[in-house]
C-alpha cells in the first residue's frame, strides 16, 4: 500500500505501527487538503493488514490542528470543494444522507480495523478536535496542549461530530460546558474529564505512545479485532438520526451574519500564527 502522495500527511510504517504526521504548514488547517489526504489515508490502511496501530501526531510544535479553515465560512465554494475533493479520496466508500463529510470520516476512524491513537503536543481547536474524538484513544503533553471547541462564540455549533462525540467521552454535562463555554482545556483537566486517556510530562509523551503502540502491534490481529469488536459493541454506534440533528443544526446556523463574524474574526488575527495562539480570547472579544 502506498501513502506518499498524499498531500499534508507524513506516514512512517514501522514494525505494524503506521505514523501519520499532520505537516501541512503553517497551521494544519482542516482545510481542502488536509481533510481529502486524511480520508483517503483512512480509506486506503483500512485493507492494509500490515497496520496494527496507527498514531496521529504533527509536524507542528505548536499545533496539532488550528481548526477548520474560516474559507468555509466566508468562501460561498471552500466547503463544497473540500468536500467533494474528500469524496474523490474514497471514491467507493459510500456518503451517506444527511451527513457531512467530516462526520462520515467520524465513522470510518471509529470503524477502522486498527487501533487510533492520538499524540496531542500543540493546540487542536474545531475540527482538529474533533478530529481527535475520532479516535480509540488520546495522550496530552502537560504544559504544551490545549483542546477547544470555539464554534458557539463564532455563531454555529461542532458539525463535525463534536456534539456527538463530546458527551460520549466526557458526559452531558461537561459536554455542554465544553461546547458553549469555548474553554482552553488543558491537559491536566482533559484526563480530569475524559477527553484524554493521559496527560503525561511532556519529555515522557512520546516514549510512553510508542511503547503503547508497540506493544498493541505486537498482539495477534485477530486478538486486537475481537477486543475493539467486543468494547464496541458495548459502545454501540452513533445513531445516524444523531448526526442528522448536529448537521441540520450547523447549516441552520450559518448566516450572513456568521460569514460577517468571520471576516471580523479573521481581521482580528483568527487563521494567523500569533492570532491562533490567542484564539479563544480573540474570538471572545470580537
Amino acid at each position: 500500500m502506498h501513502y506518499d502522495d498524499l498531500t499534508g500527511l507524513r506516514i512512517a510504517l514501522s514494525d505494524g505501527v503506521a505514523t501519520v504526521t499532520l505537516d501541512h504548514p503553517p497551521l494544519n488547517l482542516m482545510d481542502g487538503v488536509l481533510v481529502p489526504s486524511l480520508r483517503g489515508f483512512v480509506h486506503r490502511v483500512r485493507n492494509d493488514t500490515s497496520v496494527r496501530v496507527i498514531v496521529f501526531d504533527s509536524a507542528d510544535p505548536e499545533f496539532f490542528s488550528a481548526h477548520g479553515d474560516m474559507g468555509y465560512l466566508t468562501e460561498p465554494d471552500a466547503l463544497s470543494a473540500a468536500t467533494r475533493a474528500a469524496i474523490a479520496a474514497a471514491e467507493d466508500a459510500p456518503v451517506p444522507e444527511g451527513m457531512n463529510i467530516l462526520q462520515v470520516m467520524s465513522e470510518e476512524v471509529r470503524t477502522l480495523p486498527q487501533v487510533t491513537i492520538g499524540k496531542l503536543a500543540g493546540f487542536a481547536r474545531g475540527a482538529g478536535n474533533e478530529f481527535l474524538m475520532y479516535l480509540d484513544m488520546r495522550f496530552a503533553a502537560i504544559g504544551r496542549s490545549g483542546q477547544s471547541q470555539t464554534e458557539a462564540m463564532m455563531g454555529i455549533l461542532p458539525g463535525g461530530g463534536g456534539t456527538v462525540n463530546m458527551p460520549r467521552l466526557v458526559g452531558r454535562a461537561r459536554a455542554l460546558e465544553l461546547v458553549l463555554g469555548g474553554e482552553l482545556v488543558d491537559a491536566e483537566l482533559a484526563e480530569r474529564y475524559g477527553l484524554v486517556n493521559r496527560a503525561l510530562p511532556a519529555d515522557e509523551l512520546d516514549g510512553f505512545v510508542g511503547d503503547l503502540a508497540g506493544r498493541i502491534a505486537r498482539l495477534r490481529p485477530e486478538v486486537v479485532a475481537a477486543i475493539k469488536a467486543a468494547v464496541n459493541a458495548v459502545a454501540s454506534p452513533v445513531p445516524r438520526a444523531a448526526y442528522a440533528v448536529e448537521n441540520d443544526g450547523l447549516m441552520t446556523t450559518m448566516g450572513p451574519e456568521v460569514t460577517q463574524r468571520a471576516h471580523d474574526l479573521l481581521a482580528a488575527g483568527i487563521q494567523t500564527r500569533e492570532g491562533e495562539l490567542d484564539h479563544e480570547r480573540i474570538v471572545a472579544s470580537v
